[in-house]
């Protein structure tokens, strides 16, 4: 699969396995895992299992976590994308085999925008190149800034339920509603 999209301040591409030093940087923070199920990587073969894990839903599904990389920078600064879940195991909210969107950045590039951008790009993707009918979102009520992206990018709230003994916003946004 080939995927490239630029934003303003932003290009969003393949995740690859040369990535490795930038998603075990991110995933093995506290901070971004902290309403994650605080569970953070401790090595970089487990970085390079997740980056393989999103490889192959490319392959799959023909979509999946994309690269971040900030443009004035060139570094990779997180990821965001839209992700086929699929079968029991990733089974949320009574909902299986659907399309979600989501980010997840170096802290250090938190505050900027960037989540609400990305998202903003890859949710126009979804509707208007990969013609999804729904796309949903789902965020631990505490996180306030993930919540607060979902709402401002036009995804509406549902419902709120428990996942792993902690709660959760649960968001969507059909196509029909989208831009309106």
């Amino acid at each position: 699969m080939k995927f490239y999209l630029e934003t303003e301040r932003l290009i969003l591409r393949e995740i690859f396995e040369s990535d490795i030093d930038g998603m075990f940087e991110l995933d093995s923070n506290e901070e971004v895992h902290e309403y994650l199920g605080k569970n953070p990587i401790k090595t970089k073969e487990q970085a390079l299992i997740n980056i393989q894990f999103i490889r192959t839903q490319y392959e799959e599904f023909g979509i999946g976590r994309f690269a971040c990389i900030e443009k004035s920078s060139g570094n990779f600064i997180g990821w965001s994308g839209l992700k086929f879940n699929t079968g029991e195991k990733e089974k949320l909210n009574e909902h299986q085999d659907f399309i979600d969107i989501g980010y997840r950045f170096i802290p250090k590039y938190w505050g900027k925008g960037y989540g609400h951008e990305s998202a903003v790009a890859c949710l126009e993707y979804g509707f208007n190149q990969m013609n999804y009918d729904t796309i949903y979102g789902a965020a631990d009520i505490d996180n306030i800034g993930s919540n607060k992206i979902l709402s401002k990018i036009g995804l509406q709230f549902v419902n709120e339920f428990t996942y792993k003994e902690v709660k959760v916003n649960w968001y969507e946004l059909n196509k029909s509603d989208y831009g309106n």
